[in-house]
C-alpha cells in the first residue's frame, strides 16, 4: 500500500474566506516503510497571511513572496499524491484547502481539472482515529507524541514537512509500531533485497533448556489492551493468527 503522510500550513483557517495554502509537506510510505521520497514546497498565496497564523507557523509574507504560486506546483504535487492513501491529522482541514486550490486552478486553466482529492485518493484522518482510540483525552499531535513517546523536540513552530515526519511516526505507533527488524547484524549499510542471504547462523544450545519467562498479570492486561488498539485502528491483528490459549499467560 502506498501512503502519503501530509500536512499544510495556510494563511488562515477557512478557505471559504479566501485563505490559501503557503506550505505543503509529504512523506511517502510503502507497506508501512519509509521510502525516502518526500515532497516539500512553500507557496506564494497571492494574499496576506494573517498575524494569528504567523504566530503558529512562523511563515511571513516576506518568506513566501518569491515562491511559486499554486498553479505552478500543482502538477508535481498531484503526481506525488494521486492514487495514494493520504494520512492527515484533522484531514477535513487540509483536504478542504487542497480542494479549494484545485477549484481555483480550474478557473484559471479550465479543463482538464485536478482534484477533488476524495475522487482520486483515499483519506485516513489520524485525529478521528485517535479520538476513537483515546476517547475523552487530548489528541493533538503534540499530545500523541507524548502518549507514544515520539520525540518532537524540534517542533517549536508548526512546519509542514516536520509535522508530516512526526505524524508518520505517530501513525505507525498508533497502528502497530515497528513493522520490520533487520536481523543481518550489518552496520555497513547493507541494502540487499529482502530474502537475500543475511549472514545469520544457527547457535547450538547443546541441550541447555531455554528459559521461558511468563508475563505478570499487569503485563498481560497491558498486552491485551495494546492488541485491542491495533484491532480498532487497523481492523485486524496478526497476533490473533497465533493459537495461544489464554491459560498460557
Amino acid at each position: 500500500m502506498r501512503q502519503i503522510v501530509m500536512d499544510t500550513e495556510t494563511t488562515g483557517i477557512d478557505p471559504r474566506e479566501g485563505h490559501r495554502i503557503i506550505e505543503i509537506g509529504g512523506i511517502e510510505l510503502i507497506n508501512r516503510r519509509f521510502t525516502g521520497r518526500t515532497y516539500h514546497q512553500y507557496v506564494n498565496p497571492e494574499r496576506d497571511i494573517e498575524a494569528e497564523a504567523v504566530e503558529i507557523h512562523g511563515i511571513t509574507n516576506e518568506r513566501v513572496a518569491n515562491e511559486p504560486v499554486f498553479a505552478q506546483i500543482a502538477d508535481e504535487l498531484w503526481e506525488f499524491m494521486r492514487g495514494a492513501q493520504l494520512v492527515i491529522h484533522n484531514a477535513p482541514f487540509d483536504v478542504g484547502f487542497f480542494d479549494h486550490e484545485f477549484k481555483l486552478l480550474k478557473a484559471v486553466r479550465g479543463e482538464p481539472v485536478l482534484g477533488p482529492v476524495a475522487e482520486h485518493c483515499s483519506v485516513l484522518d489520524t485525529l478521528k482515529m485517535a479520538r476513537k482510540m483515546h476517547p475523552g483525552q487530548r489528541n493533538s499531535l503534540d499530545a500523541l507524541c507524548k502518549r507514544y513517546d515520539i520525540d518532537n523536540g524540534q517542533r517549536v513552530l508548526h512546519g509542514a514537512l516536520l509535522d508530516s515526519e512526526i505524524l508518520a511516526e505517530v501513525y505507525l505507533a498508533m497502528t502497530g509500531g515497528q513493522t520490520a527488524l533487520s536481523l543481518a547484524g550489518n552496520d555497513d549499510g547493507d541494502d540487499r533485497a529482502p530474502g537475500a542471504a543475511s549472514g545469520m547462523r544457527r547457535v547450538e544450545r547443546n541441550g541447555v533448556p531455554l528459559a521461558v519467562l511468563k508475563p505478570s498479570e499487569a503485563e498481560w492486561q497491558a498486552h491485551q489492551q495494546r492488541l485491542e488498539q491495533i484491532r480498532q485502528s487497523a481492523g485486524q491483528c496478526q497476533w490473533d493468527a497465533l493459537e495461544m490459549p489464554e491459560t498460557q499467560h
